[in-house]
């Protein structure tokens, strides 16, 4: 009998099948190592391809596979490699790279070289950043005090925010940044205008402040002005700029406080961009939800209606995570397939192609599509292969 290939996959870790190891082998192939692709808008390397070409089909970065995560800025991108290095590229006018200079760089570049970093978020023009001993790091643009360093200056490396070791995520907004720390508050800081930080106000402060009183936040993400987070009983909560219904509540009202999208308590996934004004979710039975603007179809409802309350995408009950930039998004199932929509004049989706579609379109055929982010207008994702 021949032998079979002996990995199978299982929450994104390649193990030896019961039937290879029952067939008494030893010695095997690696497994499919963690690849990086890029696709999309290229005016400054944001793909990391050593070049400012446009493509629209995924390109992979180099030859290593050892990427883990990944995160956008407008016009660049960061991410860490499995072995805990930080790496970026693309354009740095604002130091958003961490690399303590402000030249575009369009091949990844090593941020110093720490191997405990764990979480990155991009904003569009700043960065903020986890490492494994709980600490908090953001550098790039700060004109209003979106790094939570006090100040309003800009930094070309990383910085501490303020001393403390229980920081758990951060979700970086157009200038604002929201995070949750490990005892379950929520803090945010920056731009405030439209109310985005949560704080029954529309004052903008340059240092971590607290978010009401609960110790029961879970996830965070932000749009251009807007804030959206789940709780850990799988409600999901809006606040901020809604002038595109894009906080989900049936209206087109600002609001600076958090407000719960709905009465359901079953929400495990949000995402939505820096850069944009709509949102994608995703149910704990692996339904996919959109609301907010649509004037390219990035709703992906087969449409270019707005819509202000959560819409469901198709009747499939297997989505995974989903990726929004600022008018098109794209997302992942449990099949390991990557799916896109909406605007795509810059090849963007994905697609080999410019045409944009307000349905979600597969890209490709792999099946092993792991994380998926995005930029201004293009796409960054890291497959098994």
């Amino acid at each position: 009998m021949p032998l079979t290939y002996p990995y199978t996959q299982y929450g994104g870790v390649w193990n030896l099948t019961s039937q290879s190891q029952a067939q008494g082998q030893t010695t095997w192939p690696s497994p499919p190592a963690p690849h990086l692709y890029t696709w999309g808008y290229n005016t400054v390397g944001e793909l990391g391809l050593g070049n400012t070409t446009y493509y629209s089909s995924p390109k992979q970065v180099g030859t290593l596979g050892n990427w883990l995560l990944l995160a956008s800025t407008a016009y660049s991108n960061i991410s860490i490699k499995t072995d805990g290095t930080l790496w970026g590229w693309g354009q740095n006018t604002s130091g958003q790279l961490g690399l303590g200079t402000r030249t575009n760089y369009s091949s990844p570049k090593q941020i110093g070289s720490l191997t405990n970093w764990s979480f990155i978020s991009g904003g569009r023009y700043h960065i903020s950043a986890i490492k494994t001993d709980g600490t908090l790091w953001s550098w790039g643009a700060n004109n209003y005090g979106q790094l939570g360093l006090g100040n309003i200056t800009n930094y070309s490396s990383p910085v501490q925010v303020g001393s403390l070791t229980n920081w758990l995520s951060v979700a970086c907004g157009r200038y604002t940044t929201i995070a949750t720390k490990t005892d379950g508050t929520l803090w945010a800081w920056g731009f405030n205008n439209f109310g985005g930080l949560g704080l029954g106000n529309t004052t903008a402060y340059s240092s971590p402040m607290q978010v009401g009183s609960l110790t029961t936040w879970s996830k965070v993400s932000s749009t251009t002005y807007a804030t959206f987070a789940i709780k850990t009983n799988g409600t999901i909560w809006s606040w901020g700029y809604n002038n595109y219904g894009e906080l989900g509540l049936g209206s087109t009202t600002n609001f600076s406080s958090p407000k719960q999208i709905g009465a359901l308590t079953n929400w495990s996934f949000v995402n939505s961009n820096p850069l944009a004004n709509f949102t994608i979710a995703i149910k704990t039975d692996g339904t996919l939800w959109s609301w907010g603007r649509n004037n390219h179809g990035q709703l992906a409802l087969g449409n270019i209606t707005y819509y202000s309350s959560p819409m469901q995408v198709g009747s499939l009950t297997n989505w995974s995570i989903a990726s929004c930039t600022n008018f098109s998004a794209s997302a992942i199932k449990t099949d390991g397939t990557l799916w896109s929509w909406g605007f795509n004049s810059s090849g963007q989706l994905g697609l080999n192609n410019t045409t944009s579609y307000s349905s979600p379109n597969q890209v490709g055929a792999l099946t092993s599509w792991l994380k998926v982010s995005s930029g201004y207008s293009n796409t960054l994702a890291i497959a098994k292969t």
